[in-house]
């Protein structure tokens, strides 16, 4: 009876004996070119020329490829002990120039391959369906080439699209669907954008795109405003909506700029287009506002959706409010996830603000709290823990209440290595609760609290509270 040894060697034997033909070159070559995952750090930096999926696949992909080489190289080779197999009968136009001396079990190429594809793939399917025959092509090579049994592939393979599975546990994929929402018919359906007035930020969004000129492209009847130094969207829409000739309000521009027109648009009862061209753009793409275009079609139609709003002394938020050192560790989160992934940006980010930063005594909802951070989100967001980053819906009636406690012995270095293994929600020194309105007083002197990429003013208490819901333009089945 065959053994699974025996029947890898015999596969083997049988792939070596195949007659010789132009693709051994290119199969040699593509072997090659995959050594110390050259070939895929090369695509990453092509993939993460683009925002979005893309840059997100990229990162996912060369990180989940670093922890699987590391397993498989350093671990599980060791473990198994396999040696490669016998490259004495094998024809010379199939031979490496330097053939590899590591043992056999898994294969470091292939793990590698199916580590960065399918890390890709979890973010952007189709760009991982493009490159799945590359890496399936780069695990055969590793037979083709004589370094590796199939079994050794099959392995590899299995060991690298595990890993690239689990970093869900680190870094969570973004739903593709939008966050859950009450649906609403009252919006004016507004044909070419007549009787919309949308106040444009200039500086938000890439340098090189003007939202301005993409608007009156889309929407050639709407009245496009831009704001200034001197006036905001606050002046601008707050004068449309007084003079009458306003149906709806619009905003082109990041999250601090929407929730000042938010506010606008609920005092005077109209419904808001909210045009994504901001850096982020955490509400719209909540709302599932992706484009431009998604507003424009959802204007024409009269498609709407009714969301809540939170407020904190009286000023509207959309997203979230934190007091303490949470604002600056999302800011440098941000700035370090283009060179190092979101999971090690936030712990690198993590323990540079926590490291630096004072605890905030103080009372919330009745209990005495000795806090480093405390978070409200307008609405439960996950992933817990220190990276919430979504909400599955958008209309839950809660604040969000999670506080990273200084009350705790060791907990600055806790949270740390909580953010670094991904469970920073289930340390002694998190915390969270939800609430239809929260209540806080500072015992530490004036705090200053941040709601959607803004800075508030400096206070000793704050109320936090759910406002009226407010209509929002989006195309929406649900």
């Amino acid at each position: 009876m065959l053994t699974p040894r025996d029947l890898d060697a015999r596969l083997h034997a049988f792939i070596g004996r195949l007659p010789t033909t132009p693709a051994d070159r290119w199969l040699r070559r593509l072997s090659t070119a995959a050594n110390h995952g050259r070939l895929w750090l090369g695509l990453a930096v092509l993939l993460g020329i683009r925002k979005g999926p893309l840059r997100r696949g990229a990162i996912r992909g060369v990180g989940s490829m670093w922890v699987s080489s590391a397993l498989v190289n350093v671990v599980l080779k060791r473990i198994f002990g396999r040696v490669r197999p016998d490259l004495a009968n094998l024809r010379t136009e199939r031979t490496l120039r330097r053939s590899p001396v590591t043992l056999s079990f898994p294969s470091g190429h292939s793990s590698s391959a199916a580590a960065f594809v399918a890390g890709v793939a979890m973010e952007s399917p189709l760009a991982g369906a493009a490159l799945a025959p590359v890496a399936l092509g780069v695990g055969y090579s590793r037979v083709h080439v004589g370094v590796h049994y199939p079994g050794d592939v099959l392995a590899g393979l299995a060991v690298g699209g595990g890993i690239a599975a689990v970093s869900q546990h680190w870094w969570r994929v973004r739903p593709k669907e939008p966050a859950r929402v009450r649906t609403s018919y009252e919006a004016p359906a507004l044909p070419e954008g007549e009787g919309l007035v949308v106040a444009v930020n200039p500086r938000s969004g890439p340098e090189d795109y003007d939202p301005a000129e993409d608007i009156r492209r889309i929407l050639p009847r709407a009245e496009v405003l831009e704001m200034s130094e001197d006036v905001g969207v606050a002046e601008l829409l707050g004068e449309a909506a007084r003079s009458g000739r306003a149906r709806a309000l619009g905003v082109a521009g990041g999250d601090g700029s929407v929730a000042a027109a938010a506010a606008i648009a609920l005092e005077h009862g109209l419904p808001l287009a909210v045009i994504a061209a901001g850096t982020l753009n955490h509400f719209a793409r909540d709302v599932g506002l992706e484009t431009p275009q998604d507003t424009a079609d959802a204007v024409v139609a009269g498609q709407a959706v009714r969301v809540d709003v939170a407020e904190v002394n009286g000023t509207p938020f959309l997203n979230t409010a934190s007091i303490g050192g949470y604002p600056e560790m999302v800011r440098r989160r941000d700035h370090l996830s283009g060179r190092m992934g979101k999971w090690m940006a936030l712990t690198v980010a993590a323990a540079q603000v926590l490291r630096r930063q004072t605890p905030v005594s103080m009372t919330v909802n009745g209990k005495p709290l000795k806090v480093w951070i405390l978070f409200i989100g307008n609405g439960c967001y996950t992933p817990r823990g220190l990276a919430p980053a979504w909400r599955p819906r958008l209309e839950d009636g809660l604040l969000d209440v999670q506080y990273l406690r200084a009350d705790v012995r060791f907990s600055r270095s806790r949270a740390v290595l909580g953010a670094l293994l991904g469970i920073s929600d289930r340390g002694s020194a998190y915390a969270e609760f939800q609430a239809e309105e929260v209540r806080v007083v500072s015992h530490s002197g004036l705090k200053q609290v941040a709601y959607d990429g803004e800075m508030g003013e400096k206070a000793t208490e704050f109320v936090f509270t759910k406002r009226e819901l407010l209509t929002v333009y989006c195309c929406r089945t649900d």
